[in-house]
């Protein structure tokens, strides 16, 4: 189970506790890392299921799992949790290859919490205690602290040695072209480090679930195509304290209240309906559409808007034609959907789901 700190892995995984022959063990905890020291015996004779929490402070354990998973019959079951990518965990994905299931775990979503609440999702983000503080202010403390942690303590303990005002200042920068194609040559020339460097940054805290970067979509379509990837933050709240925003009313002012949207969009169809396959469209003559999904062996758009009223765009009947899109659906803010044009519906937040349902699996 992978997905950013503080996201709720623990607690989900500690319903399990009622469960027979139910054995955890918390890699931050001294006492649970002091009955790790010989983990072969800790670890072999247990049965049922068996919960390993921050497994990124220990990679060295893939290994034996690897020889416990491969037991003839199987004793146990391990549950893995983690807040950083297998590809930042080194060695883990090539160890357990064929023997792992992966659930991707994210924050607070629209559907969890309700419409009604969906302003104060979209502002504070979905992570839990930020989410469900009592006052703005408390939510704004909490996220600051959750983005100082994770850059002096989180980060190193993956064995990453950087700055945490160095990655900050980045990741700073990062949120005001959230949204934006990545420029690695410009981000690195405004703080003065090597593009490598930044690309560096970038990939770190992908890895850690905090960034996440949109593909573009390659095809001959005859025309000259955008080839970098677009960037964002994939926690809005995150996005917000970064960028200093106090308050829902300043946000409806802020120039990145677009690009905001667009990413909270993003994240609320991901978590619906998985984490894979998200890419976005643009030629260098301008035409664009934010982000094309593969599922079911068709292509689908989506477009962003945070407006009153979208309309049929050129890019929009572009794309239609050049990616060859079985559907684009434009989502807004408002309460009603209606058509645009043939295969291509405007849909209001109360008929998102039906977005949703339709990219499942049938």
């Amino acid at each position: 189970m992978l997905g950013p700190r503080q996201c709720g892995k623990t607690t989900l995984a500690s319903s399990l506790h009622a469960t027979k022959n139910f054995s955890y063990f918390d890699l931050e905890n001294p006492l649970d890392i002091a009955r790790l020291e010989n983990p072969v015996r800790a670890l072999e004779s247990l049965k049922g299921i068996v919960v390993i929490d921050e497994i990124q402070r220990q990679p060295k354990l893939f290994e034996l799992l690897r020889v416990l998973s491969d037991r003839h019959p199987l004793p146990a079951r391990f549950l893995i949790l983690g807040s950083a990518s297998l590809e930042l965990i080194r060695h883990s994905s090539e160890s357990l290859a064929g023997r792992i299931g992966f659930i991707d775990m994210g924050n607070f979503s629209l559907d969890e919490v309700g419409l009604p609440k969906l302003n104060r999702l979209w502002f504070r983000g979905g992570f839990p205690k930020a989410f469900l503080a009592k006052s703005e202010s408390g939510s704004a403390i909490w996220l600051e602290n959750f983005i100082r942690t994770f850059l002096e303590r989180d980060i190193p303990q993956l064995g990453i040695r950087i700055p945490s005002l160095s990655l900050r200042r980045f990741w700073t920068m990062v949120a005001h072209y959230h949204g934006q194609i990545w420029n690695g040559s410009e981000i690195g020339a405004s703080l003065g480090i090597a593009h490598t460097t930044s690309r560096g940054y970038l990939d770190i805290l992908t890895g850690a679930f905090v960034i996440r970067q949109v593909l573009p979509w390659f095809e001959n379509t005859g025309k000259r195509i955008v080839k970098a990837p677009k960037v964002y933050i994939r926690d809005s709240g995150i996005l917000h304290s970064l960028l200093r925003i106090q308050n829902f009313t300043a946000l409806q002012s802020h120039p990145k209240l677009g690009a905001s949207w667009e990413g909270f969009v993003l994240e609320q169809i991901l978590c619906k309906t998985g984490d894979r396959d998200a890419y976005f469209w643009a030629t260098h003559a301008g035409a664009e559409i934010d982000f094309v999904l593969l599922r079911k062996g068709k292509r689908w758009g989506i477009e962003a808007k945070y407006t009153d009223a979208p309309t049929l765009t050129k890019s929009m009947s572009t794309a239609m034609k050049d990616l060859k899109l079985h559907h684009l659906w434009v989502i807004y803010p408002g309460p009603k959907s209606y058509s645009l044009a043939k295969n291509i519906d405007c849909i209001g937040l109360n008929d998102l789901p039906i977005v949703t349902q339709t990219l499942l699996p049938s």
